[in-house]
């Protein structure tokens, strides 16, 4: 799951082509039923159940493990929904739930900001990323890294992201270096390109790639950007709806009541982490999942405390953290990543309160 951020309103949002291809092949057609693209059962006929669909940003993996759960247990059945799991298109989630492609989508603020700034109408209106995963990483066999600031004059592996060189320039900065580093595209797999020579740095997420390398190798050496000099928190992501789809009202109802399937769904995978592994493996075959990763990577999102405020903090509240979320759009915004419409500076920086709606966990939990 490399890191990365959305680069253009049309662009593909910073994700590797080949992964979309992957995950096209492999999530096809699912659906809160299991059934195929085309297949219906005898009950169709009698279905008056309420349809909504639901883009992933990736291949599948623990960030979605609280959808697979609600499928599996039956919540959307109980709630009346019948969801249409779709794999992420090239375009990204963003640009899909923007067009109409899907209802609702798996993406983060940050990624809202660009996409908005450029004139797109997203409203993030559920989220789970309470802490970043976000981590900077060389191999630990690069004795000549020891600090970001050694990060200076070597080669980032990335996506050609604006968001992630200010961050990186930032942590080089903070550290005592200039913050300047040359640029490689990476392939198919991050690991390979570090390995191979080709690059020296790259981006990764602490619950995924990390737990990749703690299991398969290659070891790496990371660093955290709050530690060095980026404030606040990247890494708020969830689910993302067009602003004018929530102007009718079944589409309001239906929304609150996919939020309170999913906000059990998650629940119940932060109160039983090797049980949800495995119904994350269960329901997404065709992708192939690591048991073993899904379960290490449920274990780290427990104890690391990724998706809760606080550690003795039993359920996910569904909401964003406004400050954290502003802390890092402002510093964004000084670093001069976001682009209008016109491919000018905006006038200000994306404001939080105007990406995100608390107004669908409160209904869904009678908050």
């Amino acid at each position: 799951m490399s890191m990365s951020e959305s680069s253009s309103l049309k662009g593909i949002s910073g994700h590797r082509l080949i992964e979309r291809a992957l995950a096209l092949a492999a999530a096809l057609c699912l659906t809160v039923t299991g059934a195929g693209c085309g297949a219906k059962g005898a009950d169709d006929k009698a279905d008056d159940s309420a349809k909504l669909s639901f883009m992933l940003d990736w291949t599948p993996n623990t960030n979605h493990v609280g959808i697979y759960v609600a499928r599996h247990l039956g919540y959307f059945d109980k709630a009346g929904l019948k969801l249409t799991i779709l794999p992420t298109a090239q375009a990204g989630a963003e640009t899909s739930v923007q067009n109409g492609v899907a209802d609702v989508g798996f993406s983060k603020l940050s990624n809202l900001a660009t996409f908005n700034s450029q004139g797109a109408d997203l409203r993030q209106v559920f989220n789970i990323g309470q802490h970043s995963v976000a981590r900077w990483c060389s191999l630990a066999s690069r004795a000549d890294i020891q600090t970001p600031k050694d990060f200076d004059g070597k080669t980032f592996v990335s996506f050609g992201s604006a968001e992630q060189t200010a961050v990186v320039k930032q942590m080089i900065r903070h550290a005592g270096g200039k913050g300047d580093f040359k640029r490689v595209t990476s392939g198919t797999n991050t690991f390979a390109t570090l390995t191979s020579g080709k690059g020296d740095f790259a981006g990764f997420y602490a619950n995924w790639e990390g737990i990749e390398s703690e299991l398969k190798g290659p070891a790496l050496h990371c660093f955290t950007q709050a530690d060095w000099g980026v404030p606040g928190n990247p890494d708020q992501l969830g689910f993302v709806v067009k602003n004018s789809w929530l102007q009718q009202e079944d589409h309001r109802r239906v929304l609150t009541a996919f939020v309170k399937a999913c906000l059990k769904g998650y629940d119940y995978a932060l109160s039983h982490p090797d049980q949800a592994a495995d119904i994350l493996v269960q329901e997404t075959k065709g992708s192939a999942i690591d048991p073993i990763l899904a379960k290490r990577s449920m274990e780290s999102i427990v104890k690391e405390g990724y998706w809760v405020d606080s550690p003795d903090q039993k359920n996910i509240s569904g909401l964003i953290n406004v400050k954290d979320a502003q802390d890092y759009l402002d510093f964004q915004f000084k670093a001069g990543t976001y682009r209008n419409a016109k491919k000018g500076d905006p006038d200000k920086a994306p404001q939080a309160k105007d990406l995100w709606t608390d107004r669908y966990v409160r209904e869904a939990t009678d908050r």
